[in-house]
Formats: C-alpha cells, structure tokens, sequence
C-alpha cells in the first residue's frame, strides 16, 4: 500500500505470519503476493491464511495475489535415531526403501524407486548439498550402499537431490492431487509446480486443473537440470516461472546459477510470461535487524535483470522480523528503480510476423514506444485474458502501467506481473466511452492530473471481446 515499485514482493506465511494482523502488517509494507507453502502446514491453517487474505482484500481495498506451492515429488530421508547420525568421510552408508528408524546400519529413503533409477557413480546430495555420497551398488530392489564424500551431521527427514540421476518419479503425487483440488476450491490464483522436468508436466498439472472446472495460472519451478534443456517449451506452455535456486544450485553446479539465471529472466520476458527470482534473497535477517551487503545486491540485481517479483521464504515464514525485512526489500527496490537506469524491452521484443497474437502484440508494443515518446504519465490496458497486461508488462514500460479487467480473478491474479496496477471493470459501453471512464477514475483516485497524457489501448467492437486492435493518446481534461 505504501510501495510505488514495479516489482513486486511475495512473503512466504508460516508460523511467524499466521495472524491476520501480521498479515496486514505485511501488506501495509509493500507485499503485493501471499505464498502457501504446500510442504508444511495443514490444509486447515492454509485455509485460515486465505480467509484473512481475502478479508484484508476488502478491509484495505487491495488485490494481493495468492500463490500456492505444491510439494512435489521431494526425495527424503527418513527419522534418524536421536535426530543425530554423523557421517565420517568414506564411511559406506547403506540406504533402504522400506521404513525404519535411521542407524548407522541402514537408513529410510522415502523415495521407492531410489534402488531402480540409481547407478553406480552417481552422486547423493543430502541437506541442500551439505552432504554428498558417491553411489557403489545398488541391488536394484531396495538397497543402495555409497560412500560418503563430504561427511557431517545427519538429522531426520533431510531432503535429498540426485543431480545425475534420471527421477522416475511423476510430477504430482497423491499429496499433490489433494492439494491442487483444495487451491482451486478455495480460490488460489497461482499454482507453483515443483520440480518441473519437462512441458508435459505442466500439462499434466492443466489437464487436471481444467478436469476440476479450476481457474487457476501455473507457475514452473526451474530447479532440475532437464528442465534446462526443455525450457522453451516448458515458458511456453507455463503461466510464469520461478527461478527456485535452493534446489537449482544443488542440482546444477553452483557457479552456474547466476548466469542462469539472467538467461531464464531474459526467456521469460521475451515470452510475456512473469518470472519470481526465490531462495534465500534475505536469508540473515530471519534472525538479524539487517541484510548482508551480499543480499542487498542479489535484490538489486534481480530488480535490474526486471524480474517481475522476489521473494521472501524462511525470513517471513519463520523469521523473528517479518515486516521489517519487507519493508527492507521494498526500500532496495525502489532505490534502484528510482536511478536513472531503464531496463525499457521495446527494440528487443519486437513483434514477431509469424506470431498467432502478431497483430495485437503489435498494438501493445507501439502503445509502449508512444507512451515512451510522449512521456505519458499512464499505460492503459484492457484484458479479458490477462494477456495484454503480460504483453504491456514484458515491455518494462518507463510510464505507470494501468490494467482494467472485468474478470475477478485477474484482478489478484495480474498483482504478480511487473509495473501493474489492476482494476475491476465490467463497462460494456462504447470504447471512447471506456476509455473516458478509465481516465476519469484514475484520476478521482489521484493517479492522473489535468493536462496529463495518456496512452490507452483496448478492441472494438466492445462487445466481440476480440484481441487488443486500438491505440488512442489522450490529454486529461
């Protein structure tokens, strides 16, 4: 409510942000989107969580989004003896499929095919990288045995990554099933899919969404090196991407990781698709009163690469300061979209001729270079689809962008893309007539001034719904 920036901040809730108060708090401190972390939590304190979402709505007239992160097929170690096991270096450590209390001699993993998929040589990554094994049989049954490379503490129920090794396993568990059918009951405008392989995944994900008469957008977690491979496809067919880097720099190596990411932000704004740079963006202030100088530029530079949102996990979910660290990463960003540095995308998104949305994605590019041109001081865009504000968004537009929808759910839906301001609308009149009224409310809420310009895209006929066609400059009387 306070924050004029145009990327946006997703706090993670848990239980250090259970509270309606708190949350309000949160708000009031620039959050424009709510994550649900699937992992932990029950459905009925997630419930509570959306309920009190939906009532700060109202309460303070906001649109805060509302993501939801599903588990996913998570490979993990079972309950270790005393919470304690500590692995020596080229110890042999034997790893079983069926459940027991975690010993020297053997330990649970929950994944069951663990023994099929494996190889030989293969590495086993346990605790975010911490520790690492090298794979030196497997039966091929139940029972895999590897020597540890890097040894240390071993507590209960750690998560594993096997970098090299191909995951049968299918991309939504029953768990998962579950959760996807209570996201759309209740409302939720994002899905995040985790551990995205390949595009038919998140098919997968829309064919069971689209069963279940849901309205719900996906995002893809990038954070599986075959999803690397198969990332065109995968931006193509998903809703936005998250550029989840606690997995990704365990399963790729870690020098990698900034590099790829400047690569997925680019894809995603050449696609009009939102992209959300996650993981540990302000780790030290779950216990600190102030970042590291380290974090201050990795929220500067995912600000500058144009990244739509960042977003907080532990520091909100479980930190001892949530709305300070909010409001911390609200003054990183506005400090530096407030330097003169443009991050404007007209002249290397140019519409493509052989594009199907070629002729409105060219009305949208020319209202971006207009609005550039005459120093608007409004970008007005009308949806139905939510595709021109993504289109209007990926354009990183130097003018306040605009976007009225009749469409409820888009109205929380679209807080998550860059730069846009959402407003519910279901004028049905003459496009001129749209238009006025626009304008006219924008400026009663303070936006917009007499003698301002306004640059207003929409499509005629109104009542056909058809893709963007108009462009129309305007100077407020």
């Amino acid at each position: 409510m306070t924050t004029n920036s145009h990327t946006k901040i997703i706090a993670t809730l848990g239980p250090a942000t259970s509270e309606k108060e708190m949350l309000r708090s949160l708000i009031k401190e620039g959050v424009n989107i709510f994550r649900l972390n699937f992992s932990h939590s029950t459905k009925e304190e997630h419930l509570k969580r959306i309920i009190s979402i939906k009532e700060l709505n109202t309460e303070l007239g906001t649109n805060i989004s509302i993501l939801a992160d599903l588990q996913g097929p998570k490979l993990r170690v079972g309950e270790i003896e005393n919470n304690n096991i500590n692995l020596i270096g080229d110890e042999i450590i034997t790893f079983v499929t069926h459940k027991c209390m975690g010993t020297k001699e053997h330990i649970y993993m929950s994944y069951q095919e663990f023994p099929q998929d494996v190889n030989t040589g293969e590495i086993i990554l346990i605790d975010d990288g911490k520790l690492k094994l090298e794979i030196t049989e497997t039966n091929k049954t139940d029972t895999v045995k590897a020597k540890v490379i890097y040894g240390g503490n071993l507590s209960s129920n750690k998560g594993v990554n096997l970098p090299l090794t191909k995951v049968s396993l299918p991309c939504l568990t029953e768990e998962d099933i579950s959760y996807v059918k209570f996201a759309i009951q209740h409302g939720v405008n994002w899905l995040g899919l985790s551990f995205v392989r390949r595009a038919a995944d998140i098919q997968t994900l829309k064919d069971l969404i689209r069963k279940e008469n849901g309205n719900i957008s996906i995002i893809a977690k990038i954070e599986k090196p075959e999803a690397l491979v198969a990332l065109d496809q995968i931006i193509e067919l998903s809703d936005g991407i998250m550029v989840a880097r606690g997995d990704l720099g365990v399963e790729v190596p870690f020098d990698e990781v900034p590099v790829l990411q400047k690569i997925i932000v680019a894809k995603c704004i050449t696609h009009s698709k939102p992209v959300i740079i996650a993981t540990q963006m302000m780790e030290s202030m779950i216990d600190r009163v102030k970042p590291n100088r380290s974090e201050i530029t990795d929220v500067a530079n995912a600000v500058l690469e144009g990244a739509d949102a960042v977003m907080l996990s532990g520091e909100t979910a479980a930190g001892n300061h949530p709305a300070l660290v909010v409001q911390t990463m609200c003054k990183i960003i506005e400090q530096v979209e407030n330097t003169e540095y443009r991050y404007n995308r007209e002249e290397d998104l140019k519409p493509q001729t052989h594009s199907p949305s070629f002729l409105s994605d060219a009305v949208c590019y020319n209202a971006c270079k207009m609005a550039q041109d005459t120093n608007a001081n409004a970008l007005i865009g009308t949806t139905a689809s939510g595709y021109t504000a993504f289109v209007l968004s990926s354009y990183r537009p130097k003018s306040p962008l605009f976007i009225f929808t009749k469409e409820k759910q888009l109205v929380t839906q679209l807080s998550l893309s860059w730069g846009v301001k959402v407003f519910y609308s279901n004028d049905e009149s003459s496009l001129d007539e749209i238009i006025e009224s626009q304008i006219s409310y924008l400026k009663e809420k303070g936006y917009l001034e007499t003698g301002d310009v306004v640059v207003s895209t929409g499509s005629t006929p109104v009542h056909l719904h058809l893709p963007t066609n108009v462009l129309k400059v305007s100077k407020v009387d």
